[in-house]
């Protein structure tokens, strides 16, 4: 019995173990006792998963199709196959109100969605280990400077340290995408809070990014008709010139412009 794979939910099938492997091992889940895989499929990574005995692995699938394969070939799993969609998971409820890893293949289509949720509940999360597309892995691993750097870039190196381990050719799925593909790891960074208004730190960041071939002056300029008051050299930079830190020292200068604003 095999899973056949879904174009519309992204399904490419890693076949190859010895990557299955790599990947497994990459995993450091240290002092964690559970492990969620997204996306299992036909349980290629499920299999190592399993090998470790310091952790649970829990495992969430959204097509019924795969679900039937791991409750057939993996019974020991038993109610830890969850069946549906992570963007949805209530994660505290149906996995751990403690810190668990995560871990996947993950679908390339919304991979970004995935990394938005895992934000929401970074707390509960202290370590991800994850395949995407060569091209998010690099944007997402990427610091200030390079052209890939962005605006999930920014909000996963603000809590998370970010590795890029290895790249996986076309080749090694089924069916193969027709993009590259790379699988990085995410490591708390020990921050518990950013020092900064977290709501305004998340709308500079967008709307400097929304603009990235503007220098700061005009791309944040909606912000406050004051912006010229900031430093000089700073409004002449891009963002993806700026770090972590420096859009937090951002963040701050413009709430104290907001604070003093005469309406």
């Amino acid at each position: 019995m095999t899973v056949r794979a879904k174009k519309h939910l992204g399904q490419h099938f890693l076949i190859d173990k010895n990557i299955a492997k790599d990947i497994v091992d990459s995993l450091k889940a240290t002092n964690l006792d559970r492990v969620l895989e997204i996306g299992p499929g036909m349980g290629v990574l499920t299999n190592y998963l399993l090998e470790n005995k310091e952790y649970e692995t829990y495992v969430i699938e959204i097509d019924h199709e795969s679900v039937g394969y791991l409750h057939t070939h993996f019974p020991q799993l038993k109610d830890r196959i969850i069946e549906g969609d992570f963007l949805q998971l209530n994660i505290a409820e149906k996995i751990s109100e403690k810190p668990f890893a995560l871990i996947g293949n993950l679908p390339y289509n919304i991979s970004s969605q995935i990394f938005f949720k895992v934000l929401e509940n970074r707390v509960l999360i202290p370590e991800i280990v994850c395949m995407l597309q060569k091209e998010v892995a690099q944007r997402i691993s990427s610091g200030p400077g390079s052209r890939v750097y962005g605006i999930l870039s920014v909000f996963l190196q603000a809590w998370y340290n970010i590795e890029y381990l290895f790249s996986v050719p076309e080749y090694v799925f089924d069916p193969p995408p027709k993009v590259q593909s790379a699988v990085i790891r995410l490591t708390a960074n020990g921050r518990t809070e950013l020092g900064c208004n977290e709501k305004l730190f998340f709308q500079v960041v967008k709307q400097a990014f929304n603009q990235r071939r503007k220098m700061l002056r005009n791309s944040i300029r909606s912000f406050s008709p004051r912006i010229e008051e900031l430093d000089a050299v700073l409004l002449t930079r891009r963002p993806e010139q700026l770090s972590v830190a420096e859009f937090i020292d951002l963040t701050n200068s413009i709430e104290e412009l907001l604070k003093t604003q005469v309406i």
